[in-house]
Formats: C-alpha cells, structure tokens, sequence
C-alpha cells in the first residue's frame, strides 16, 4: 500500500504550530527551559543516589562506590548506542512534523520503538550472562569489589529496556513539540527512584538520621536491605514505571496514536530502519568521543599527579566530574531544544528560523553556564563536601572549578549547537566537529600542558579551559557557515541521506 501524506493540520498540536510561527526567542526559551531544568534534576537525583550508596557501613561503602565506579562506565556503553538511535529518530520525526507528514512520523516512530525492542534485548542478555566474565576477566576487578560489581551489572544492563525505551520515548515527544511532559516523566521516574533507593538500599536496617522518616514505610513494606544492588533494581523499577505515562501519552491523540500503527508497519521495514541507523551511528560515536576525552584527561592525571601511595588528585577529578555532568546535562537540555526547532523549521520550509533558533539555544545556555560557573566560584567548598571530607581533595576540586569552570559558557555553547546539526539530520557533521575538538586540540594540548609543566596542576586545568573555548570557536565558525540553516544555498542533507534529495524551499 502506498503511503499518503496527511496534510489536516489539526492533527497537529498547538506547540507546533508555536514552534514555526510563535516569537522565536519567547519559544526556545518556553521551550527549552524546563528540558534544561529536567536534566538537572535527572543529575541531581542521580547524585543522591551515589549518596545513599556512600552512607552504607565503611567495610561496605568503599567495595560498593569503586563497583559502582566500573559499571557506570560499562553500562553506559548501551546508552550511548541508544542516545544516538534517540537522535537519529526526533531528528526525523521532528522533520516530518514540520512538513506536516503524519504517516512518515508515526512509521519511523513505530520502528525505531521495534530497533529499540531488538537493542533492549541485546544488551540484557549480555548483562544477565556475561556479567562476571566482563568484571572479572576483562576488567579485572577482585574481592568484594568484583562479587558486587557483577550482582550490580546484571540487574543495571540486564534492565537495560528501561532506559533504552524511556530516552526514546521522551525523545519523540520531544520532536513532536511537546516539552514539558518528557521532563514531568523523567522527574517522575527520579522520584520513584530516590524512594524506592532509599527502602531498597537501607531496608529495614540503619540508615542515615536524614532519612528516619522511611524506617516505619519499609518495616510496613517489608523491604529488604540489598544496599548496592537495591540501588540498581530502584533504578529499573522507576524507570519501569515512568514508561507507563509515556506510552499512553503516543497512544493518544496528543501523541498522534505512533503505538497505534497501520498493519503494515508492525514488521521491520529494512529502510526505515537503515534511515534511522545511518544518522544514529555517528551520533553515538560522537559520544564514545566525548567520553575518551574525560578518559585521557583521568590518565594523565593518574600519570602526572598521583602516586602508589597518593591518589588525591585522581579523586578530586572524579569529584568535579560530577560538576561537569550537571553542566553537560543541562546543555543537552538546551540541545535537545535546538534539535526539535532544527528539525521542525526545516521540514517546514524554514531554513533561517532553523538557524537562528540554534544560536538562540545557544545563548540561554551560556547565561545559565555562566550561573552555574559563578556557583561554583562561591560555593565549591561546600558542593564538594557533600560528597567527600578529605581537606586536599576538596583543594584541588576547588582549584579545578576556578580554572575550568569559567569555560563551561563555550563548552555548553559548543554541544548545544552540535545537537542544532543533529536536528538537521548532520550528525556526520559533528561527528567530525567532535574528533578535531577533542582528537587533534583538548587531548594534544593536555598531553602538552602535562609534559612542559611537570607537576603543575594549573596548566593541565588551562589546557581544559582552553579546548573548551576553542570547541565553541570551531562549531560556531562551523555552524555559522552551514548551507544547512540559511536559504541561499540550504541543502537537505536528512533528505539526502533518507534517499529523498532535494532542495529546501525558501521561506
């Protein structure tokens, strides 16, 4: 059967229609703020979470916290492919609503959920029959760190559907125009989380005076106390039921009935799917990129500033690394903004608000870097603390944060307009944008700061700085230049790659 396209714009939500015609400026901000508040939020429950785990007896908080250290990183691994596969598709179906292609978005939303499907199940088996040779002979982790590690990575990777559905679902709202109900969702799910964390991790036993209050509602329940593993089954328990609210929202009309698909939809469709693939893959090696920057800059720590017997400095970074994953995080708030109005203005035939749209995302998200680096300034000491007593530590955080934390206005500003791209389908664009920042500037100079100045902390943290200012000059220069954002000359570039061509419409 051949597929039509539904021009009824009533079919259409309101918030659409405000995103291609309203005030430009009024719109992203309306828009974009509560993404950008959502994913702080989503960073900030995630910080208590490490805090319930610190808490735990010595004997069993220190095994706990380094178990926690090797799956994080293992198991984000599947959300990168799954960040990119979410890119891909509100990169498309943000497109299709703007041009008004009601049955293109509702397929390509129905078959990225099947491509999700087909992941989850990848991934949790991997996790439920690998767990222990992955920690244990790949990683190398001995004692109670690896007998922890492998119970935490089983339940964390092997619920893996959790947040692989719960990032997809979110992001096609997202593309459909719609931002506050995603971000309700998500903070619905960090709720559930911190609760259910707080009756599974402590269970019936002691825990911290801060939460007494939830001894009587876990002795009513029975919970168990599992300490690290309760924090993981929390975590998918949560996640499991915020995908409730979700999939009844693009069940409804709000959500143009996508889990509602046409017969012959419900199979696979081989092009759909290599549409999806073809801008999701750059966009999850783009991330890989991102991570192996924070990873060479965690190795020249441990090579230039620590030794067998004094590791502080390699802990203050992973202390400040938190900082920095509330500042990515609100970013991708503000990108993912840029990402819908990107997509959206350019099905519609609207190439320049398209554009503009991205250096206004941009400039938000620079004004709230700039508080957040400002926060810092003042009240590092007492942010750190929180997560670590040890005086030198928390120097060197507070070092750090002086130094670098200025530059989070241009390293914010780079990723949102790299997410503006991957509205537009150009995902190879930042792709390579991503491996000159960080391939051929951060980590050369890094290595450079290291090497000339032995010993000095300072000028690594100023080589930081200096990339993150370099990487919003790169994308900037690169994004101000595109033929993807501005009438004279604009190209289709997610058409080309969905086999379409063609040329944009002027507005």
């Amino acid at each position: 059967m051949a597929e039509t396209r539904d021009t009824t714009v009533d079919v259409f939500a309101p918030h659409t229609r405000k995103l291609l015609e309203g005030p430009l400026a009024w719109e992203v901000l309306k828009f974009g703020a509560p993404l950008a508040l959502g994913m702080a939020a989503q960073v900030t429950f995630n910080l208590v979470d490490a805090y319930l785990i610190a808490r735990l007896p010595p004997d069993r908080a220190g095994p706990a916290i380094g178990a926690v250290g090797i799956c994080d990183q293992l198991a984000a691994m599947g959300t990168i492919i799954s960040y990119g596969l979410s890119t891909a598709t509100a990169a498309i179906i943000s497109r299709r609503n703007g041009a008004r292609d009601l049955d293109g978005l509702r397929k390509c939303g129905w078959q990225s959920l099947l491509l999700t499907l087909g992941l989850s199940i990848a991934f949790g088996l991997v996790g439920v029959l690998f767990a222990r040779p992955i920690v244990v002979g790949l990683v190398g982790a001995k004692g109670e760190v690896a007998t922890m590690a492998v119970d935490y990575l089983r339940v964390i990777v092997g619920g893996s559907f959790s947040i692989f559905f719960l990032l997809q679902l979110t992001s096609i709202m997202r593309a459909l125009g719609s931002a506050k109900t995603p971000v309700a969702i998500l903070v619905l799910g960090n709720v559930l989380n911190l609760l259910l964390a707080i009756l599974l991790v402590y269970g019936q036993g002691e825990r911290p005076p801060l939460f007494a209050w939830s001894l009587p509602l876990a002795k009513l329940v029975h919970a168990p106390r599992m300490e690290l593993v309760g924090a993981a089954w929390a975590t998918i328990i949560a996640r499991s039921l915020a995908l409730v609210p979700a999939f009844l929202y693009l069940a409804s009309r709000r959500g143009n009935h996508i889990l509602r698909p046409r017969p012959e939809w419900r199979r696979p469709d081989r092009a759909e799917l290599g549409a999806i693939w073809n801008i999701g893959w750059p966009s999850s090696t783009q991330f890989v990129i991102r991570m192996g920057g924070f990873v060479a800059t965690t190795a020249l720590i441990a090579h230039g500033f620590t030794t067998d017997t004094d590791q502080t400095a390699t802990t203050a970074y992973g202390l400040v690394f938190r900082v920095e994953t509330m500042a990515l995080f609100v970013s991708m708030g503000w990108g993912s903004a840029a990402q819908t109005f990107t997509g959206t203005c350019l099905g519609a035939g609207k190439p320049r608000r398209a554009g503009w749209s991205g250096w206004w995302a941009a400039a938000y998200d620079a004004a709230a870097m700039a508080v957040l680096a400002y926060i810092m300034a003042i009240w590092a000491s007492p942010v750190l603390r929180f997560f670590a007593s040890d005086h030198e530590v928390i120097a060197i955080g507070r070092e750090y944060l002086a130094s670098v934390g200025p530059s989070y206005v241009t390293y914010g500003a780079a990723i949102v307009l790299g997410n503006a791209f991957s509205g537009a389908g150009a995902t190879r664009t930042t792709l390579r944008l991503d491996l000159v920042v960080v391939g051929a500037i951060q980590i050369p100079l890094c290595i450079l700061a290291v090497k000339l100045f032995p010993g000095q902390r300072t000028q690594l943290w100023a080589a930081i700085a200096t990339a993150n200012a370099i990487s919003a000059v790169v994308v900037g220069v690169a994004y101000a230049r595109s033929k993807l954002f501005w009438p004279r000359g604009a190209v289709d570039e997610l058409g080309e790659q969905n086999g379409n061509g063609g040329s944009l419409p002027p507005e």
